[in-house]
């Protein structure tokens, strides 16, 4: 991927916990204990995740969040500080503690997770406000779902009306209301989350245009349904296609669906077409599910080219690199 005259602003409102992870050979049933491999720590929480996979695909990242102040917290920010990212509406709250995540992954890299929102829960609408100055000098704000959902409609409806691109990774699944979905320019969901979102069982190819179309009705632009080692379906209103992703042997898939969302921002950001974003995206996922941990998984923009350049004989397209004539990339709206 060309270098772009002005490096990409992202905004990431979302959590940021500390996952605890256990390698085991399965995930154990209810009532089941099995005995486990050797216990990471490492910085987790899918806004952190994303904010992080942003910065390191190359973009100029601002997060938005919440942590306690505590030594997690204090650990949290020192890392988002190390990754180049703009970490002073990371608010300290003394009322909570620090977002944690209990993590099992089993031996193919499938993973089960439990979450103490912990402060991830008191970012808050007024937080918003504090950032949202900041948003107009952005191109691309993206939301996920484990802080309150009044955050992430407030959030949305601010970077709409400062010209940003919205897009929304629906995670953990919940359901949304369509004043929400309005202000979405991407949607990203899972099936499950599709499923969730629609009531739309999805097994074939045209269930996934049944649930996009459902979702578009509702006043999403465009949708992206990721499919794991598959790739990812899109729907833009215009066609419908699969783009398929990198077959690679997974050791971990915690924060696959971060990363791609994560890349998918900057590359979108640079003027890439959605097909050729996703195709990126998918890249920077697929290396991630070979290492462990979340946000020690992502890759860096030198990996992801020289993946590309490999299983594409060619690091994809130029971005068009389309200016206003205030100097900021047009953002393309449905």
């Amino acid at each position: 991927m060309a270098k772009t005259e002005r490096q990409p602003r992202i905004f990431v409102v979302g959590s940021s916990n500390t996952d605890m992870i256990v390698k085991a050979a399965q995930i154990p049933r209810p009532g089941e204990t099995v005995l486990g491999g050797a216990f990471q720590m490492a910085a987790g929480g899918k806004g952190a995740n994303q904010a992080v996979a942003a910065a390191r695909a190359g973009g100029r990242v601002t997060f938005v969040a919440r942590v306690g102040n505590d030594d997690f917290g204090h650990r949290a920010i020192a890392g988002f500080r190390r990754e180049g990212i703009d970490s002073k509406y990371v608010l300290k709250t003394g009322q909570a503690a620090s977002g944690i995540a209990l993590i099992i992954v089993d031996g193919r890299g499938e993973n089960s997770i439990a979450v103490a929102s912990g402060a991830n829960a008191r970012l808050s609408p007024a937080d918003i406000r504090k950032a949202t100055r900041a948003f107009r000098a952005g191109d691309i704000l993206l939301l996920q779902l484990e802080t309150p959902l009044a955050t992430v409609r407030a959030a949305a409806r601010a970077a709409r009306a400062r010209g940003l691109r919205v897009i929304l990774n629906p995670a953990p699944a919940r359901e949304l209301d369509d004043a929400l979905l309005a202000n979405v320019d991407i949607l990203t969901p899972n099936e499950t989350e599709a499923e969730r979102l629609t009531g739309t069982k999805i097994r074939t190819r045209q269930d996934m245009a049944r649930a996009s179309r459902k979702l578009r009705d509702r006043g999403v632009g465009s949708v992206l349904i990721t499919l794991g080692a598959r790739g990812v379906f899109l729907s833009d209103g215009v066609a419908s296609r699969i783009i398929s992703g990198f077959k690679v042997k997974a050791v971990d898939t915690i924060a696959a669906g971060d990363v791609f969302n994560g890349a998918l921002a900057v590359a979108l950001a640079e003027g890439r077409t959605l097909e050729s974003a996703a195709r990126f995206a998918n890249a920077a996922a697929a290396i991630s599910v070979t290492r462990l941990g979340a946000q020690p998984s992502a890759p860096r923009r030198k990996e992801i080219e020289r993946f590309l350049k490999k299983r594409l004989g060619c690091a994809e397209e130029p971005p068009m690199n389309e200016q206003r004539k205030d100097g900021r990339h047009e953002t393309r709206r449905r």
